[in-house]
């Protein structure tokens, strides 16, 4: 479990392009020809935990916990189990807020602006990645994103740029009563993808709450 030891404010934020730098070097832990691990070290923050390939899922969560390369919790072993049954050789773990807490309810209070900046920018580079088609990406975080308010509007930030660079939204498994996308731990390992409109979504269902 990972719980905070204090807000991201009061840390030392690693700009993502100095963080993707560092994890494209040969590492001691894990084979970086097959993972992406970005900051490569354990910290109380994550831009993103993938493997590498031509076509990513990239499946939006709402934080970040304890998972590493060779060392995947059972949500990321879903989330991979479905890319590679829906036809992606490789998959992203994205996150709405880039903070570590295995527990939602620990997360800090307020958007630090520095660490979204960033997780921001890691999203953009997540979605470079696709080399075939549009990039594809899995909202994957289910009701978690009524815990703090400023999720929306760091959801808002990621489907702009999304909408820049042509990304097609999906979600995998029924939807909550709310409308929220289901969340991948409890999805069956066949599941497919159905469209989803993350305007829509944001508009019909987060600006009600």
């Amino acid at each position: 479990m990972h719980i905070p030891t204090c807000d991201t404010a009061q840390q030392a934020i690693v700009p993502f392009s100095q963080a993707l730098d560092e994890a494209l070097q040969p590492q001691p832990d894990y084979d970086v020809s097959r993972w992406l691990y970005v900051p490569n070290r354990y910290c109380d923050y994550r831009y993103i935990l993938g493997t590498r390939g031509n076509r990513p899922l990239i499946c939006v969560g709402i934080n970040p916990s304890t998972a590493a390369p060779n060392a995947l919790d059972n949500t990321l072993k879903s989330v991979e189990r479905i890319a590679l049954g829906n036809g992606y050789d490789s998959f992203i773990m994205f996150n709405v807020y880039a903070q570590r807490a295995t527990r939602p309810d620990d997360m800090e209070k307020e958007c630090n602006p520095a660490l979204h900046e960033e997780n921001m920018a890691a999203f953009r580079w997540a979605l470079e990645q696709t080399r075939t088609g549009s990039p594809a990406v899995w909202a994957a975080w289910g009701a978690i994103i009524e815990k703090r308010g400023y999720l929306s509007h760091c959801l808002n930030d990621m489907i702009r740029i999304g909408r820049e660079l042509d990304a097609t939204w999906y979600s995998a498994g029924a939807r909550s009563k709310k409308g929220h996308p289901h969340h991948p731990l409890y999805l069956r390992k066949d599941s497919g993808l159905d469209p989803f409109d993350a305007a829509l979504y944001v508009d019909q269902v987060l600006s009600k709450l």
